[in-house]
């Protein structure tokens, strides 16, 4: 079996098992499912494998292994399929922006189809869960509720189970090397959104189930009794309380009131998700955490790989500091890292902050630049103009522009697969400000592939930038010689800037590139030999650990159930029916937290053996690549004044107003055609 037929068995089974699992949510609330799902958690108990080892399998496992056979397919896609041009599928429609808000940002006809199927499952969900209790409804023994406080109990429950199903998919969105949302094209970037709407609807359920719950148990006057109670078994009522106030401490922190302005709150309190998971387990138990425990299991496990991943740390080659209060960093870069455009890559400078990580898309080509990547920072929060201050302080002390070694972590890159833009004839780029930089990516990609024959490209390209101040026209600088239109260019591009707060000042495009592009470059020494950035491990290693953790957790967690749970609760219906006579009592039955504690026991240890597995393989990793013996090798070219000059007149710039951007796509629609 060919390649291409080797992906088409592989998409199949990944439609199969998104199919089953989607299934499964839709059957879990009705009776029949019930019935069936607890007559087969019966036959499990008498097995070795457990009811622990069935919902790990049956809740947990589709998603690890859609997960795992998705990064298998994506590797298999060889650089060159990537790289070629195909012929856009109607299909492609579809992920056409149709909803443009400043509230919710840009939806595509795609994401409002599945917003709005998932809203409708929610809905079933709660349907399907509460006509069943109404039908059936039981008082509580420990509380004397009229049946509209019963009614409202059962309605305040149900609700629990919808933020357990928003919390499901929370943390699917925010994987990056084991993301399971690039396998339908959808970058880490893009994705984050869908995080930030579950994250929403999750403490909204949440908070409802909580809020009224103790409102119920306030009108009832036992308040006092249940807030503070920490049950033996069944659910601890302590431990969602906790859960609920974690998941409103991160949840009020990250609103974009706080995470803007003061992104360290927001950093350090997201990390509180530790806290909250694993009281959501205590509250929940083991059957419901086996539901939400896929992304669980794969974020934890794509942390630590992502944490190995930025070790040894590296260097700075150089940075450029721009007028404009950005900073461009050159970071050093192994020959065979290929990354596609706008592709990101996560920075941490120890010597700024140990813990913070920030991402910024690469602006340099993998094509061009075999040695190096370029990244460019606009500092405007704490962390960013800590950075530029630092590099000016030091630039101004230190006559010779040569500064002390800066180490940086890297993680990364991360970027999509294919490069869609190649399919098209023409196109039209549209940025403002920082956001020019996956732009200048594009860009570069495309002049180095105007040199292969191999490749098709677009011929027309017209791009669209806003900025403040005329200054930060100097981010340009990069593709200055690319503005020059050479007749041996197979491409034209043409600019258009508009500068919204200055008014007209008469000169040219190149006139005032060349005034904004006057950096400050320095140099970085380094003493020791440095490490290149050599890019996550390759995706069939990365599936091949996710089933080296998933059989590691299944072993310990049947394993540890056998050795420290007792037998009589495998098999608490038989001995019900025998001590029925009241002659002799069933032993006391082990705190339901004990399972809770051995799903936790057995994830930290199957995390360790694929840990230790990683380090063996980045070890051996690193043995075979060659350090940078000196970073005279990695200097990356300055456009010269005279390029920036030969800018050609035909880019136009325009002061004190915005673009007509339906205008502009009028106009471009038509030249286009």
């Amino acid at each position: 079996m060919g390649k291409a037929g080797i992906l088409v068995v592989l998409k199949v089974m990944m439609i199969i098992i998104c199919t089953g699992w989607i299934s499964l949510w839709l059957l879990k609330p009705t009776n029949l499912w019930t019935r069936k799902w607890k007559a087969a958690e019966s036959s499990a108990q008498n097995t070795a494998f457990g009811y622990y080892g069935l919902d790990f399998a049956v809740y947990t496992f589709p998603v690890i292994a859609l997960a795992m056979i998705g990064l298998v397919y994506l590797n298999l896609q060889s650089w060159a399929q990537r790289r070629s041009r195909k012929t856009r599928r109607p299909a492609a429609a579809f992920s056409n922006p149709l909803v443009i808000s400043r509230v919710i940002g840009i939806l595509s006809s795609v994401e409002i189809l599945s917003v709005f199927l998932f809203i409708l499952f929610l809905a079933w969900t709660f349907y399907a869960r509460i006509s069943q209790d109404f039908k059936k409804l039981t008082p509580v023994e420990s509380l004397k509720l009229d049946l509209w406080q019963l009614k409202y109990l059962r309605v305040a429950t149900r609700f629990g189970l919808l933020a357990e199903a928003c919390l499901a998919l929370l943390l699917l969105p925010i994987l990056r090397g084991l993301a399971v949302f690039r396998i339908v094209g959808i970058q880490f970037e893009a994705s984050v959104r869908y995080h930030i709407w579950l994250g929403t609807a999750m403490i909204c359920f949440a908070t409802f189930h909580g809020a009224s719950t103790l409102f119920i148990w306030g009108i009832s006057h036992y308040i006092q009794d249940e807030i503070k109670k920490w049950q033996r078994t069944g659910r601890i009522y302590l431990a969602g309380e906790i859960t609920l106030v974690t998941g409103l401490v991160m949840w009020i922190t990250s609103l974009p009131q706080i995470r803007r302005k003061r992104f360290e709150i927001f950093y350090y309190m997201h990390h509180l998700y530790i806290v909250f998971l694993v009281f959501f387990l205590l509250h929940a138990g083991d059957r419901h955490f086996y539901m939400i425990f896929p992304g669980v299991f794969l974020f934890g496990l794509d942390k630590l790989l992502r944490i190995l991943q930025s070790r040894p740390e590296t260097y700075l080659l150089s940075a450029r500091l721009y007028p404009c209060k950005a900073v461009e960093l050159i970071l050093p870069k192994d020959t065979r890292l290929k990354y596609a455009p706008t592709s990101i890559i996560f920075v941490k400078i120890p010597s700024i902050s140990k813990f913070q990580w920030h991402s910024f898309s690469i602006t340099s080509s993998s094509t061009i630049d075999n040695h190096s990547m370029s990244v460019i920072v606009k500092c405007d929060g704490w962390w960013t103009s800590s950075l530029y201050d630092k590099i000016q302080a030091e630039l101004d002390s230190d006559a010779d522009h040569k500064m002390k070694s800066m180490p940086v972590a890297i993680e990364g890159p991360y970027g999509p697969s294919s490069m869609t833009f190649l399919r098209y004839d023409s196109l039209l780029l549209v940025a403002g400000g920082i956001g020019i930089t996956p732009f200048l990516s594009i860009l570069h990609e495309i002049a180095a592939a105007q040199d292969s024959r191999r490749y098709i490209f677009p011929s027309r390209i017209q791009l669209i930038y806003v900025v403040k101040k005329s200054q930060d026209i100097g981010l340009l600088k990069s593709i200055s010689s690319l503005l020059q239109n050479h007749p041996s260019q197979k491409w034209n591009l043409k600019l258009e800037v508009f500068v919204t707060q200055e008014k007209q000042c008469g000169a040219t495009l190149g006139e005032i590139l060349d005034e904004t592009s006057q950096v400050q470059t320095v140099e970085f020494g380094t003493k020791d030999p440095i490490y290149a950035i050599h890019g996550p491990e390759s995706l069939f290693w990365i599936a091949a650990l996710a089933a080296i953790a998933s059989i590691v957790f299944l072993v310990f967690v049947i394993s540890f159930n056998h050795l420290f749970v007792p037998s009589e609760k495998k098999s608490v219906h038989s001995l019900k029916l025998t001590v029925s006579s009241k002659k002799k009592a069933p032993k006391e039955k082990s705190p339901s937290w004990v399972a809770d504690i051995l799903i936790v026991s057995s994830f930290i240890i199957s995390l360790s053996c694929s840990t230790l597995v990683a380090i063996i393989l980045r070890w051996r990793r690193l043995r075979k690549e060659i350090p940078l013996v000196s970073s005279r090798e990695e200097k990356v070219k300055d456009p010269s004044s005279m390029e920036i000059k030969k800018v050609v007149e035909e880019h136009e710039v325009h002061f004190g107003g915005r673009p007509n951007l339906d205008g502009i796509l009028i106009n471009a629609l038509h030249s286009y055609i």
